[in-house]
């Protein structure tokens, strides 16, 4: 089978690579109708995360069930599923309560020994704890599988910080960020009842996509600027809730000076860059919360998947570019420049 490998900083090849098989009485063997790029693959493309030289690569995927072992109970051949972008056993502690990115024996796809989603197929462990089942119809739905290939991870992660920026009717929130993720933040807020949406992003075509999912306002400036247009827009108090999708010292300084007193802020951005951007004290004085991290998606795809199937959220539009396989390396070019939000891969 064919699929994306990573062998240096901006050197992507799609190569030949051994057939997945069931290997585990857990595993399924799964074929990948729809995958994509993510943000946080850049920082393997750009050479900031180490990579081994032909690392699989792609974390976002669904497909058809090819094969099951002999243990799966919950999925047989042809059925659609989509893959959270880390597998988990579904049986120990952290699944029990919703955190199946701490599971001690999950894992990421791409990492070190495993496959990645950007390929024909994925070999997936814990299958039963770790996919989820979708309606067969969809596979010939094109608008609507790429709706749902959006659970994977940004969707989902988006409702995460969502849930940590204590988003709910009413509230007023603030987006830092017009990536993907911060896009289906906005999606999440709305969805969750927020009245007040403030986008920050100087991009037209995605604060477009922004008002698109709900935003009510637009925010173009950075920094002290930015930080004083929320505020006049709150009336000097700053927004109830911060997303915060984007890891730099620079997006955190914001999120917190944009937050209002009492106020909180979900973090989803990868942290990357010099420090943190947090001042103790000031969140101290101010009465700030910080909630976030990776989310656990697997937790939030059930809840999240009904509103996907009926219409009531489309985050499809974050996906402006699709390309083959072959064109995968020329679509981390584009997101690495910025030409394309997010690449859709149709194997």
């Amino acid at each position: 089978m064919r699929a994306t490998t990573i062998h240096a900083p901006f050197d992507m090849r799609v190569e030949d690579v051994p057939d997945p098989v069931i290997q585990d009485p857990t595993d399924v063997v799964l074929r990948v109708l729809r995958a994509c790029i993510c943000g946080s693959d850049l920082w393997a493309y750009r050479g900031e995360s180490a990579r081994q030289p032909g690392q699989r690569i792609g974390h976002e995927f669904l497909g058809i069930v090819e094969a099951a072992g002999s243990a799966v109970t919950g999925f047989t051949a042809g059925d659609l599923v989509v893959a959270p972008f880390v597998w988990s056993d579904g049986t120990c502690d952290y699944c029990a309560e919703g955190l199946q990115t701490s599971c001690p024996r999950g894992g990421f796809w791409g990492s070190v020994g495993s496959d990645g989603g950007q390929g024909e197929a994925v070999r997936v462990p814990f299958a039963d704890g770790t996919l989820v089942k979708l309606p067969v119809e969809a596979a010939s739905d094109d608008r609507l599988l790429t709706a749902l290939l959006a659970l994977s991870d940004v969707m989902g992660t988006g409702h995460h910080a969502a849930l940590g920026a204590g988003v709910k009717p009413g509230s007023t929130v603030a987006v830092v960020g017009d990536g993907a993720v911060g896009l289906c933040g906005v999606l999440a807020a709305k969805r969750l009842g927020a009245e007040r949406i403030i986008a920050l992003g100087r991009h037209t075509v995605r604060t477009d996509i922004a008002r698109l999912f709900g935003a009510t306002d637009v925010v173009a400036e950075r920094g002290e600027a930015a930080e004083a247009a929320v505020r006049e827009l709150t009336g000097g108090q700053g927004a109830h809730g911060v997303i915060e999708a984007v890891g730099t010292e620079q997006s955190m300084r914001t999120a917190v000076a944009i937050a209002r007193d009492g106020g909180s802020i979900g973090y989803v951005g990868v942290p990357h860059g010099s420090g943190t951007g947090l001042d103790l004290s000031v969140m101290f004085d101010r009465n700030i919360a910080l909630r976030g991290g990776v989310a656990p998606v697997r937790a939030y795809i059930p809840e999240l998947l009904p509103d996907v199937l009926d219409g009531t959220i489309d985050p499809s539009p974050v996906f402006d570019l699709t390309v083959g396989l072959d064109g995968v390396p020329g679509g981390y070019k584009a997101m690495d420049e910025r030409t394309a939000l997010k690449v859709l891969v149709k194997p």
